[in-house]
Order: C-alpha cells, then structure tokens, then sequence
C-alpha cells in the first residue's frame, strides 16, 4: 500500500469509528426541528428481515416506488404516497450485484445499474416478481474490489444511460474504464465519454437535461464537487488515462495536470479540463456528496423550482444547489436544506406531486442519522422559508435573491454580511486543506426597490469558493434567514451584468 493509500485508509478507518460512535445520536436538532416546519419528513417503516441499503430510486405506474439496495435485491414499494404504516413491500428481483441505478419508462421494463453491467428486468406473468432479466451492457471492468461502484443515471436527452465508474480502491484504474463516465446507448452500445472520475456518489440532469455527477474528496479532488459531464471532457483525476488506448473516438489522452497546482490555472494549460460546478466544502456542508434530483415540478416543492437537490451519506442531509452558466461555463452555489435524516441519503427521487425521496444507508461506514438504512419522504408544507433563492455572479461582485422581500436596513448594511473566499491544492494527495485565503471587504450593498434583490459590490477571485455568511439579513417581517450560509463556486467573471 502506497503512502496515499495508507493516508485514504487511516481517514476512513478513523472516519467510520466516530461515525459508530455517533450511531446513538438522535436524528432530530434544533436546526432540522426549524426546516421541518417548511419541510417535513416521513419516515417508512422497514419490515424485519428486509435490509434496505437504497440504491437506487424509481417511480413506477399506480404511484409504486422501486427500491433497490446494496446487497442486490429490488423491491417494490407500495403506499409511499400515503400513510406510513400502509406502506407494503415486495422484492421484485434478488441476486443481482449492488444496484446503484433504476430507470424505467413505465413499459415493465426496469433497467437496473449493477457493479458490472447495466440489466433489464420484467415481470411477465404479474406476480410483480422478474422473470426476464436480461444484459444490456457490461461494456466495463470488474475485479472484487470493495470500492468498484457503478452509478447509472435515468436516460439523457438522447436516450441514454450514463454509467459512472468508481476507481478501482478509489485511488487506482486497475480494470477497464475505471475513472470514466460512459454512454449505454438504448441498443446498448457503450460509448467511453468522460475521463477523470475518482469516487462518484451520484448522477443525473438538471433541468436542461446536462449531465452532471457528485464526486468525492480524495486524490486530485481538494474537496467534494458536482462535475458537469460531457463527451470527450477530462474532469480532473488523471488514474483512468491508460484507457484512451480502448476509446480511440477521444484521441490521445490529455496532458496530465501539475500536482500542486489548482485547477484555475491547469484548466488553462489543459484544454479537455473542465471544471466542478459547485463545491461542498468539506466539513462545512457535508462529507460524501452523494445522489441528485432536479425539482421539476413547478412549485409543488415550494420555491426552488429548476434547481437541484444533493444528497451527502456521511451528514445524512440533504443539501441545494443553484446553477447558472457564465461565457459557457457553469458554476454557482450551494445551501444547506434539510438535515436530521435517518441514514446516509445516497439515492434521491423527486416525485410530479412534488415529493422527495430519500433512500439511506450507512454503507458499512456510519452516518450522522444513526440508522443503517432507511427510505424516507420529504414535502414542502406550504410555508416559505425565507431563504437566499439565487446567487448569481456579476462582473463587480454577486447579486443575491431572496424567497421573501428583505428588510432594507439591514441588508443594505455592509456589516450584515461575512465574506471569504479559497480554494483547494490540486494534487495527487489525499484531499486539500482550505488554502489562498482572502477576505475582500464588501464596498457596497444594494437593495432592489421590491426587496427581492441585493448587488453586493466585492473582488471576484476565479477558481476559488466565495463563501458568504448573512447573520445580519433579515426579511421585511423581521425574520432571519432560515440558513445563512451559501458557498459559491467561481469559474467564470460575467463579462456583462446581463441575465
């Protein structure tokens, strides 16, 4: 074991004995009691003898849920839009290996998303068990080890499932396309897309139907991110560049990054770098950011229509994330939303009637929530929670929405705000320390005529997390915000002030 192995393990070793040590820790806080009020959660209950460490989420016709789970069974779940203690189960398919992904389009068919193949299954005779299972694609490698996670998306706006591959250990490409993000196309054909991947947790579109994923700290990744994906892209970790040999469609592989740099500046030496969208700081919002589910549903889940919502295992949270894309790049910020859930939330599906499902496990590692597994639903209440909305870059600074109107006198006042930015070392070590620390002073704060806006006049540093605090803001009621903290992740300076 090599000095960054021994480092990768020594933290997670350490990391999963505190998490043990939480397991006795309850679920509730002062801050989750304070979200459930716009937010409430509904836990079901687990029948004995079913481990449901959820994998993978789907709704399917006469509002069924399928659930699949790490061991590798698939159950279907009935009532989960009702009262709890109706809610019935019945496993569908057994035997299969690790499902990290569920898609079906309503045709009996369920395609499910294996270590080492992405599977289609369907009950034929109506006993809602399978009876046909068939492969789709297994187009990728496998060896045993513990760490070889496979996710699978729902189908992109092309048809197609994206595949992404965890390295082999988290730290090494020792089996085919290890580190990559791959296209099984709906005749199946698997097309190698994306180079660079470490540890996903996750993937799906936003609501433009880009791709993206959550990607984990380790080894060229500082801290935990959500990565666009697009074909022929390089997204930062370097472990997977002998498999350019079998994706001869990319060319050669891309120049490798300087360990020790930061991404602002080897992004500029290496054309296929593109870089995160957002990052969860480590420690601050999460630790394992995992699944992800855009709200689609036009109000139904309060005010946050069109931006997405983030699972993190290790914090058993759910966090937000708002996106926008400056001279073509995206970027944007992130927002805690709702802590206090049961398990790890590694799986998340977001339902027409605007409810949000949550599927928990601690993975063998521990999690905040103390359960080790759990499938849980969360609503909005009808309330709005007075909240930042959006966080957009400007050329002389942010310009911040709010759910509410806000009170002028304080969020007109320089001193109601907190400002920082960092970034993280761009190397093969384990992980990055905050580092380039600086705290622009904010010049200025102005308030829109309706109370909706405020342009908030600071330096912009590419490449680095703006991490804004407002204990002072208070909305035109006299209520502070109900989390007051975002973190965005600058790429790009607008050119323009423009929308």
């Amino acid at each position: 074991m090599n000095m960054d192995s021994m480092r990768g393990w020594l933290r997670r070793t350490l990391l999963g004995g505190v998490m043990m040590g939480m397991m006795a820790a309850a679920v509730a806080s002062p801050q989750s009691d304070r979200e459930a009020e716009y937010y409430p959660l509904q836990t079901f209950p687990i029948p004995e003898g079913i481990v449901l460490e959820a994998g993978a989420l789907q709704l399917l016709p006469g509002q069924r849920l399928a659930v699949s789970t790490r061991l590798g069974d698939i159950y279907l779940v009935d009532g989960v839009f009702g009262a709890p203690d109706k809610v019935t189960f019945k496993r569908f398919a057994s035997g299969l290996h690790e499902v990290l992904g569920l898609w079906s389009k309503g045709d009996g068919w369920i395609y499910a998303t294996q270590r080492g193949e992405v599977t289609r299954l369907k009950d034929t005779d109506g006993d809602d068990q399978a009876d046909v299972i068939e492969t789709v694609a297994d187009g990728w490698g496998i060896n045993g080890d513990y760490h070889e996670y496979a996710f699978g998306s729902k189908p992109d706006k092309d048809g197609n499932i994206w595949v992404v591959l965890c390295l082999t250990g988290s730290f090494n490409s020792e089996s085919l396309f290890r580190g990559w993000a791959l296209r099984v196309t709906p005749d199946g054909k698997v097309i190698p897309t994306t180079s660079g991947l470490r540890s996903p947790g996750g993937v799906g579109t936003n609501h433009l139907g880009d791709m993206f994923y959550t990607d984990n700290q380790g080894p060229w990744n500082g801290t935990c991110w959500l990565k666009p994906l697009k074909p022929g892209a390089f997204v930062g970790h370097p472990g997977g560049f002998r498999w350019y040999s079998q994706a001869t469609h990319l060319g050669a592989a891309p120049k490798e990054p300087l360990s020790g740099s930061r991404i602002a500046v080897e992004r500029t030496k290496i054309p296929e770098l593109i870089p995160p969208a957002i990052a969860f700081p480590y420690n601050k919002l999460g630790q394992s950011a995992a699944g992800l589910a855009n709200d689609y549903t036009g109000g139904k889940f309060g005010p946050f229509t069109n931006q997405l919502f983030v699972g993190d295992q290790t914090w058993s949270l759910v966090m937000r994330v708002f996106l926008e894309q400056v001279n073509g790049v995206y970027q944007g910020a992130c927002f805690p939303f709702r802590e206090g859930l049961a398990s790890g939330s590694l799986s998340l599906e977001m339902a027409p009637d605007g409810s949000l499902f949550v599927g928990g496990t601690d993975r063998g590692w521990g999690a905040r929530g103390g359960k080790p597994f759990s499938l849980e639903r969360l609503r909005w209440s009808g309330k709005t929670p007075f909240e930042v909305h959006e966080m957009r870059a400007r050329p002389d600074g942010f310009e911040l929405t709010f759910t509410q109107p806000v009170d002028p006198a304080s969020a007109g006042k320089t001193d109601a705000y907190q400002f920082e930015n960092y970034t993280y070392i761009y190397q093969s070590n384990y992980g990055s320390p905050e580092v380039d620390k600086e705290k622009p002073p904010i010049e200025s704060a102005t308030v829109a005529p309706d109370g909706r806006s405020v342009r908030l006049k600071v330096k912009l540093t590419p490449g680095h997390v703006h991490e804004l605090k407002l204990p002072g803001v208070r909305s035109a009621s006299g209520a502070p915000l109900l989390h007051t903290v975002a973190y965005y992740w600058l790429n790009e300076i607008p050119k323009t002030a423009s929308r």
